[in-house]
């Protein structure tokens, strides 16, 4: 009896640390740039909230918001390396891999509302482009909306010559970089986590992003106009390792996919409240004045960036373009 239970004592010690490995839940870091309160970074959270009941504990997701792991240069290489396993970057920020394609979706006045954005995503130009991303190493799980550009300055900026020779922050886009340079402007790329100061001690003289991210950075504290122009869309990508994603259990990969699949129809369905509720309270704050475009000078800022459609197939390549062009039933000129 004695030799019976000392050998089960044994057995326990021996068996006891693979079991509590085991019990050792598979950690996912997802870091982004942006508030938890967000569209992005409620999306986020809701992820880590669904992944974590789905896999009954098996995952732990931890997230990392306002660039407090890595500020955008870094975050992708990051990825790569096995550092950090999720990410949500905008879609500009894939050309420094050599995958330019995704700048297309920077072009200007390219969707016309919320749903056409959407639709192609979910469609041919979404899957096309996520395709481009998996020899780097990375695997593409969904797009998360954030709805349409505002640009701001001390000054009002209602008319094209009205950006002449102002320094405007960009977050990487060739295709944005573009349509500065064509009004006469000087774009300048920056970490989203500088901007505030930027702005403030006018290192730039202004910004284009959405309301929500005017609202949660400060933005608008340090900005005497913003023009409500909706000029150009913001998209993020959420993508994952794809050494990490493949390794995992097809069984967590799959309640993984459940909880990204109604983490991003929560974050797409929010975001334009999200950028309603901001825009109201920003303009509430009387802190900064908020400018509507006419019809004509919306026309005027359409036809002034016009070429960065002309441009742009030698940047992203016609393939692209002629993907949108279909999927969206529009002309490429």
């Amino acid at each position: 009896m004695r030799q019976s239970i000392l050998a089960a004592l044994i057995a326990g010690l021996i068996l006891a640390p693979s079991a509590a490995l085991a019990q050792t839940p598979i950690v996912i870091k997802f870091s982004h740039v942006v508030a938890n309160d967000t569209p992005k970074g409620k999306g986020a959270l809701k992820f880590k909230e669904l992944a974590e009941k789905y896999t009954d504990g098996k995952v732990k997701v931890e997230v990392y918001p306002n660039s407090s792991l890595y500020k955008d240069k870094e975050e992708i290489e990051a990825l790569q390396l096995g550092s950090v396993q999720m990410l949500a970057p905008s879609t500009a920020k894939f050309a420094p891999l050599g995958v330019k394609e995704f700048e297309a979706l920077d072009l200007p006045w390219l969707f016309k509302d919320d749903e056409t954005y959407a639709q192609a995503m979910k469609g041919q130009v979404g899957k096309w482009l996520f395709q481009k991303l998996e020899t780097k190493g990375i695997t593409g799980l969904a797009y998360w909306d954030n709805g349409f550009h505002m640009v701001s300055a001390n000054r009002p900026l209602s008319k094209p010559a009205d950006f002449e020779g102002l320094k405007f922050r960009i977050s990487g886009s060739k295709i944005a970089d573009q349509y500065f340079r064509i009004l006469g402007s000087i774009p300048q790329i920056m970490a989203f986590s500088e901007v505030y100061q930027a702005l403030q001690t006018g290192v730039v003289d202004g910004c284009e992003n959405t309301a929500s991210n005017y609202l949660t950075q400060k933005f608008y504290e340090v900005q005497k106009d913003i023009t409500v122009s909706y000029h150009a869309h913001l998209q993020y990508a959420v993508i994952v390792n794809s050494k990490f994603w493949g390794g995992l259990p097809p069984g967590v990969r799959g309640q993984l996919e459940k909880a990204m699949a109604e983490a991003t129809d929560y974050t797409n369905s929010i975001a334009r409240k999200e950028n309603d509720d901001a825009l109201a309270e920003i303009k509430k704050s009387g802190k900064t004045t908020l400018h509507y475009l006419t019809d004509d000078e919306r026309k005027a800022w359409q036809a002034a960036m016009q070429p960065t459609y002309k441009w742009a197939k030698g940047r992203v390549g016609p393939e692209v373009l002629d993907v949108i062009a279909k999927e969206l039933h529009i002309e490429m000129n």
